[in-house]
């Protein structure tokens, strides 16, 4: 992983709204886990079957989080039509209907991959690690202000790129996964992209200070340390196995 950025001050003038987005943009194109060993080693094929079912299973832990960690942002807004846009990251993973959403998407995949969904939902092969990491991002989400919370979401700027590429992988290197498992990562693209373009407006908007532009850019990296741990975890558990 690349080395951390020198601490924030907190001082010194506004940046502007381009060298702040060019900075933001900046966190995930160093930081980001598709740097991780572990998934350059996915989309080059040469994950085993179970290391690949043992990534699934632990993933979904963290996918199964990511509407409670939107709950808890949306709490955080007075502006109700902010809420009711926020409101549709919460659908888009819990559906609007049994049976829909990306959870369910992501229990396909599992299914797709020989792993069925009792046994994702049940959540008695979660590694300690990833246990934490996720922890970790939704006690952030609960406990820091609006700006961080909104500004950690934006490792979805890079969020279509890596679904591009898992898509690929997936298609060419674990032809034993049916293509209709893949449909979580498809739908991704779409999301990631337009959730990603409404967080940056938010935090550009609320970021009016040095000081809060530091702390947005702090949130972003923390998040891309909570994906980057995740991987750690799910990766050194196959030297033990």
């Amino acid at each position: 992983m690349n080395t951390v950025a020198p601490p924030s001050t907190g001082t010194g003038e506004l940046w502007s709204a381009e060298e702040f987005t060019a900075r933001l943009r900046a966190v995930p194109a160093e930081r980001y886990h598709d740097r991780h060993p572990f998934n350059v080693r996915m989309h080059e094929g040469a994950l085993s079957r179970a290391e690949l079912r043992r990534w699934i299973t632990n993933r979904f832990h963290y996918q199964r989080h990511i509407p409670v960690k939107d709950a808890l942002i949306l709490a955080k807004f007075d502006d109700p039509a902010l809420r009711r846009s926020w409101l549709r990251r919460i659908q888009d993973h819990d559906g609007l209907v049994e049976g829909e959403g990306g959870i369910e998407r992501w229990l396909r995949l599992g299914e797709a991959a020989g792993i069925d969904r009792e046994r994702l939902t049940s959540g008695a092969e979660v590694l300690p690690g990833v246990t934490l990491a996720v922890d970790g991002y939704v006690n952030f989400c609960r406990l820091r202000p609006p700006l961080e919370a909104v500004a950690s979401s934006l490792t979805e700027l890079a969020a279509p790129t890596i679904m591009r590429t898992r898509i690929d992988a997936f298609e060419r290197h674990y032809r034993w996964i049916d293509a209709d498992g893949l449909t979580y990562f498809r739908n991704r693209i779409g999301q990631g992209g337009r959730d990603s373009q409404e967080a940056l407006a938010l935090v550009l908007e609320w970021a009016d200070t040095r000081r809060g532009q530091e702390a947005a850019i702090a949130a972003l990296r923390f998040k891309c340390d909570v994906l980057w741990s995740l991987l750690d975890a799910v990766d050194r558990a196959g030297e033990s196995t």
